[in-house]
């Protein structure tokens, strides 16, 4: 017991003792507490049992590394006990079902068009589109509260964002399981191309800002995070019916390592909460900045930014590939635009219903230094990656040098505001445009530039 004991005698030679404190961090956990990290322990004992003898040292070591870490966040933020169970729970039961249809190699993944409870729910597709589902209505329920007041509507907004990372994470986890019932060599890991990592952005940068929605007693946010979510799931929706990209592919020898396993997860909490950031940024100035600044800074800048591109497309002499490039960033820029007029117009009612600036900066602050944390850490992993890869840990391609232009970015704002005190519209500003930048290093490079680097063709 992690308690101060006081200790008073009596005439009587009577001993009395007092304990002062709190329970030990083990003997204050509850019995749902306990029960969970048995049925971690439980699982991981029956994978090892089970699946030990084909794994390297390297699973090995991410099994045994993953049990505590799970228990530990599960310990740390109850509602991941319950996320998790659910989620293994509706995973088992996807495998389970597939594995009722067998052909030559595995499972029958043509169960996934037959089997009702796969087609509607639980194949990885159908999990994705509901997740898909799940983040629009989720983004809707939250403005709907924002701008008409209702606590219910954004209490609906929460839990919608809670299922639309339920069903990302089942998603997930059965796509794994689907690419090693291909065939051999097959099966990888989900988060390895575009499409896959930009499922990952979704549930990432949901479930952080959950986290903060709790920790700060406010779901006045939600609106403005679940726009960025909203954003990327137009972008997968586009990628998928465009480009086919949700059909599972081999690997290219490249992405064949243990070090892009961790590297792209790292990676993609930084530009979550970075994104997470800039939109929190977005509210901080709505409630805090005059109307001319923001018209001029959100209206004024971008569009004359379009104006530009809109010269190059039309009058310019660039390649096929720029063009469309051009094309789809002027679209993403009209969105932007019509997002920032609203926002602007309605500045009197998210103003008065959004927390108090001293909130908004602080979860500003916290966000980006939680995705600094592991964007550095992502960043030294792919230097691994890359000396593995090609031969040497830094090349300067476009997405790395880009990666560095971003890390240099959040290094020199943490490094204002912890040194020189920024604080305020000076700092919202700068996470906004941070946003862009980083925007720029993920997708920008892959339509303008070309390199070694790509998770897809745009």
């Amino acid at each position: 017991m992690n308690t101060t004991t006081i200790t008073a005698t009596t005439a009587a030679s009577t001993t009395t003792t007092l304990s002062i404190g709190r329970a030990s961090y083990f003997g204050s956990r509850s019995p749902y507490d306990w029960l969970f990290a048995l049925l971690l322990v439980g699982g991981a004992a029956f994978v090892w049992q089970r699946y030990g003898a084909a794994m390297d040292g390297y699973e090995r070591g991410i099994l045994i590394a993953a049990l505590p870490s799970l228990i530990a966040l599960g310990w740390f933020w109850g509602p991941l006990r319950t996320l998790s169970l659910g989620v293994g729970a509706a995973t088992l039961a996807a495998i389970g079902l597939y594995l009722r249809h067998t052909d030559g190699f595995g499972a029958d993944l043509a169960a996934a068009d037959q089997v009702f409870w796969l087609k509607y729910l639980l194949s990885s597709q159908s999990a994705i589109l509901w997740m898909g589902v799940l983040v629009l209505m989720s983004t809707i329920a939250y403005w709907i509260g924002l701008l008409a007041g209702g606590e219910t509507a954004q209490r609906v907004g929460s839990w919608l964002a809670w299922g639309a990372v339920f069903m990302a994470l089942v998603g997930t986890f059965v796509r794994w399981f689907e690419s090693h019932q291909i065939g051999p060599d097959i099966g990888h890991i989900p988060v390895s191309n575009l499409y896959e990592v930009f499922v990952l952005f979704i549930w990432l940068t949901t479930l952080i800002y959950l986290y903060y929605e709790r920790h700060y007693a406010t779901r006045a946010l939600g609106g403005f995070v679940m726009l960025i979510v909203s954003a990327a799931v137009g972008f997968l929706t586009w990628y998928t019916l465009a480009r086919g990209a949700h059909e599972i592919q081999p690997l290219v020898p490249a992405l064949q390592s243990w070090w892009m396993k961790i590297h792209v997860p790292a990676n993609f909490v930084g530009y979550g909460t970075f994104a997470l950031a800039a939109m929190v940024a977005l509210a901080y100035l709505v409630k805090t900045a005059p109307p001319r600044s923001l018209w001029i800074g959100l209206i004024g800048v971008p569009g004359g930014v379009m104006l530009v591109l809109a010269g190059f497309w039309a009058f310019g002499d660039v390649t096929p590939q720029v063009a469309q490039a051009l094309v789809k960033t002027m679209r993403m820029l009209g969105g932007c635009l019509a997002l920032f007029a609203f926002t602007i117009l309605a500045r009197g009612v998210i103003g008065a219903r959004t927390p108090a600036p001293e909130v908004l900066d602080d979860v500003m602050y916290r966000a980006i230094a939680l995705g600094f944390a592991f964007f550095t850490i992502a960043t030294i992993l792919g230097a691994f990656w890359a000396a593995e890869a090609w031969g040497g840990y830094w090349s300067w391609d476009p997405k790395e040098t880009w990666a560095l232009i971003v890390w240099l970015n959040y290094a020199a704002w943490l490094h204002m505001r912890l040194m020189k005190g920024l604080r305020g519209r000076v700092a919202a500003w700068w996470a906004l445009i941070g946003l862009v930048v980083t925007t720029f290093a993920f997708l920008g490079v892959n339509m303008f530039l070309t390199g070694l680097h790509s998770y897809g063709e745009l």
